[in-house]
């Protein structure tokens, strides 16, 4: 069926050598189903013809630095503006199918369109999915069984429909004919019932499918599926209107890949006009003729919101499994980057038809994704492409997966909440400490007029307690003045007033210790602030990858404002930075100017020696610190701080204190940091003599007892002369509430609803940790929340669930 492909040393660097080695290892019969078309293939020919008409118009000096492929279609986040296109018979080209096809598109986050006629299953495909999946439909004259392939399609978690609405009947394909073309015995649409009348293509189109299509299917197929509805098919602006009326979720103007009508238009000829009258009301893609980057381009400017691709993607895989369908998927990537950048385009959005040099620009409005903005639907129905990007970032959805799968599983041991543990809190203490610092308001010289409105009114915008706070820092080793101190609502109010301040401009970029905690990658998204990741060693940040990564970021043109460090015990990884690499950090820094944002919540609940915390180290004022009281004090009290000792200077050489203006945009945020909490935290510190550390002992001690009891039973279940065979490691924290445990297969949502489910423990995966992609096959475990009961019990657990998952490579 299909010699062994030769691709040689060097991967293919076009499309078209992909081409040339599926030709070269398909069966010529195969190869002649796969890229021919109708007719005599014109229809084919105009496809890739109107492209390589098309001349983009280059610009220079523009700024950019840098591209983002990135889009939001149909609720989803795209890794670019390109779909896998709905290809029968998969199996046909190589063993795999269409898994290996799913597998590639997941590499780069795009959807799969998988054909009614797939070789493999439905379900192995979702299995197989980490993007999403879409049904390509033919309406079959029996309307039952069209029903059961929705009804499954949905049940396995498609997102959604391709209904193909351009085949009456199939398309004269000469060289099938002159091939008596027949499907080979091993190759059959497995989604299907068994039947003989598959192996001829003709043969069963025209028994099988429906001829008399109308209009009215739309409305059948929303009222047996919720999923969206698009049509693919459409060449002109009455039928685009038409599917507009009809209420399709979105348009695919294709002619079917040439193998059709052969007089057909090309599909880049006729975009602008579909675009035109669609004119925003839904997403409008291509299909057909895109061969490289610059054809992605060209149909975004002449309307399109993203392109299918599909015959490079089936030549990929015949070439070389999974890794060639990857390769096309790559080299188009590449391709669409180089384009935006020569372009001085920034990311898909910014293409309209001034790309197009010249007379060859059309006068089409921008497309849906580029328009002045999505049209909502009126009623209080609002399109949710209208909202800011970020709230469809899969980061926003950490906190409530974690939280909605422990309730979902109450009897779980879960390792996921980094919280304090509840046993050293009692509700009296609330009492004591609001009295301690109504006393200390008085013994300030405070009347009972004024206390009364210290504490039920307004307060100052900085905070009331920073003195107090000042005092607890210096017992920590930082020297700080109250004046450069604000007092935030929580530490991720004061990671979202940093940013805000310091980062003016879209060139501006925040490097981040990776792994890293979710709560500084989220608030930098909610702000339109890029974050680059600096891999962390297993001691942390070191400052060889700090520098690489400034020269790095420098290189494409843009400027590494601040990095964001958790420098002790840090969340997730649970790593601590030597004291040394803290000396050599602070001076990189400085020699770059780079500012530092240190967040250091764990220090005070460790039994660990404390090594001196950044802002200690920093005589060149390098460091912006961040600190909570939700560990070392309780985290009800939603109380955090920063210290920013920097000066600002205007044209005019006025200087003011960099806390000052952070302190404007906080007036503007929360007003002022809430004072009962304030007088709460205030009480304890006071009752403590600034010393959390001291207060702290009992509680840092049990942490690290559960800490030792984790890493003791670890040690019991999997001894150091079996973790080889297991693929099991793990790392030793000094304290804090986090290790890292790597484990030999994926650690994603579907292994933590198995292990929640069968196994009765709840962990994190490490890669919500990761901005970038990473972190995989490693789950984060906490264990202060728990008993040291349940810290052994849950690693009993979880070492079952691991077990059992390596030995069985997937558990269901």
């Amino acid at each position: 069926m299909r010699a062994e492909p030769k691709l040689g040393e060097t991967p293919p660097a076009l499309l078209a050598e992909y081409a040339e080695a599926a030709r070269a290892a398909l069966d010529p019969g195969i190869w002649d189903f796969i890229c021919g078309g109708a007719g005599d293939e014109r229809a084919v020919a105009r496809n890739t013809a109107a492209f390589e008409a098309v001349r983009l118009a280059p610009r220079v000096l523009t700024g950019v630095g840098a591209a983002d492929l990135s889009v939001r279609l149909f609720g989803q986040s795209w890794g670019m503006p390109v779909a896998v296109a709905p290809m029968a018979h998969h199996t046909m080209v190589h063993p795999e199918g269409e898994v290996a096809t799913v597998r590639a598109a997941g590499r780069f986050g795009v959807p799969t369109v998988v054909s009614t006629f797939a070789g493999r299953t439905f379900e192995e495909l979702v299995a197989a999915a980490t993007s999403p999946l879409w049904l390509q439909l033919y309406c079959f004259r029996d309307r039952g069984l069209t029903r059961e392939l929705v009804e499954r399609a949905t049940a396995a978690g498609f997102a959604g429909l391709v209904l193909t609405v351009d085949v009456p009947q199939l398309g004269r394909r000469l060289r099938d004919v002159r091939n008596a073309f027949r499907l080979p015995d091993d190759v059959r649409p497995v989604n299907l019932p068994v039947s003989e009348a598959y192996s001829s293509t003709d043969v069963h189109a025209r028994s099988d499918l429906d001829p008399a299509l109308d209009w009215s299917v739309v409305d059948w197929l929303r009222s047996i599926c919720p999923l969206p509805v698009l049509l693919k098919g459409i060449l002109t602006p009455a039928d685009a209107a038409r599917a507009v009326e009809a209420e399709a979720d979105g348009i695919i103007v294709s002619n079917h890949g040439g193998r059709q009508l052969d007089a057909a238009p090309a599909t880049l000829d006729a975009l602008p006009t579909v675009a035109e009258a669609v004119d925003g009301r839904c997403p409008v893609l291509l299909d057909g003729g895109v061969r490289a980057g610059r054809d992605i381009a060209a149909a975004v400017a002449h309307g399109a919101d993203a392109v299918l691709v599909g015959r490079p993607v089936l030549y990929g895989l015949a070439a070389a499994g999974e890794e060639g369908a990857a390769g096309v998927l790559g080299i188009l990537s590449e391709e669409l980057t180089d384009v935006l950048l020569q372009t001085g385009r920034r990311s898909p959005a910014d293409l309209d038809a001034s790309l197009l040099f010249g007379a060859a620009a059309p006068a089409v409005p921008a497309p849906a994704a580029t328009a002045a903005g999505p049209v909502d639907a009126g009623g209080g129905l609002l399109s949710k492409e209208g909202l800011h990007p970020s709230v469809s970032e899969p980061v926003m959805d950490t906190m409530n997966f974690l939280n909605e799968i422990t309730m979902r599983h109450p009897d779980a041991i879960s390792f996921a909440p980094g919280r304090p543990l509840e046993d050293f809190f009692e509700t009296e203490q609330l009492f004591r400490w609001l009295r301690h610092y109504i006393d200390h308001l008085a013994s300030s010289g405070r009347s009972e007029e004024q206390i009364r409105t210290t504490l039920f009114q307004y307060g100052t915008t900085a905070g009331e307690i920073r003195g107090l706070v000042a005092r607890t820092l210096a017992d920590d080793g930082i020297t700080a003045d109250p004046a450069d101190i604000v007092v935030t609502v929580g530490a991720q109010e004061a990671m979202f007033l940093v940013l805000r301040t310091l980062f003016a401009s879209p060139r501006d970029v925040l490097l981040v210790a990776s792994p890293c905690y979710v709560g500084i990658t989220g608030a930098a998204r909610m702000l339109d602030i890029e974050p680059v990741e600096i891999l962390e060693e297993s001691d942390g940040l070191t400052a060889a990858a700090f520098e690489q990564a400034v020269a790095a970021v420098r290189a494409r043109g843009n400027r590494p404002r601040a990095c964001y460090v958790v420098p002790d015990y840090s969340n997730p990884s649970g790593s601590t930075m030597p004291l040394r690499a803290r000396h050599e950090l602070l001076q990189a820094a400085a020699r770059h100017g780079v500012l530092i944002m240190e967040d250091s919540p764990y220090r005070m609940v460790s039994s660990a020696e404390p090594l001196p915390p950044l802002k200690a180290l920093d005589p060149a004022r390098c460091v912006v610190h961040i600190g909570s009281f939700a560990k070392s004090a309780f985290p009800g009290a939603r109380l955090g701080y920063l210290v920013a000792d920097q000066e600002v200077e205007d044209n005019n050489g006025k200087r003011t204190r960099l806390a000052d203006e952070i302190s404007k945009l906080k007036s503007m945020l929360t007003v002022n940091t809430p004072s009962l909490s304030q007088a709460m935290v205030g009480g304890l510190l006071l009752e403590s003599g600034f010393g959390l550390r001291a207060r702290n002992a009992a509680a840092a001690s049990a942490y690290d007892a559960n800490l030792t009891a984790v890493l003791d039973t670890l040690s019991r279940l999997f001894p150091e002369r079996e973790r080889a065979a297991h693929g099991v490691s793990w790392n030793h924290p000094a304290g804090g509430f986090f290790l890292a445990v790597t484990v030999p297969f994926a650690a994603d949502d579907d292994a933590l609803a198995v292990s929640a489910e069968k196994y009765g423990v709840v962990w994190t995966p490490m890669r919500y940790f990761h901005p970038s992609g990473g972190g995989e096959n490693v789950i984060r475990l906490a264990w202060s929340y728990l008993t040291r009961q349940q810290a052994v019990e849950g690693v009993e657990r979880l070492a079952a669930f691991v077990t059992d998952h390596s030995r069985h490579g997937r558990v269901s």
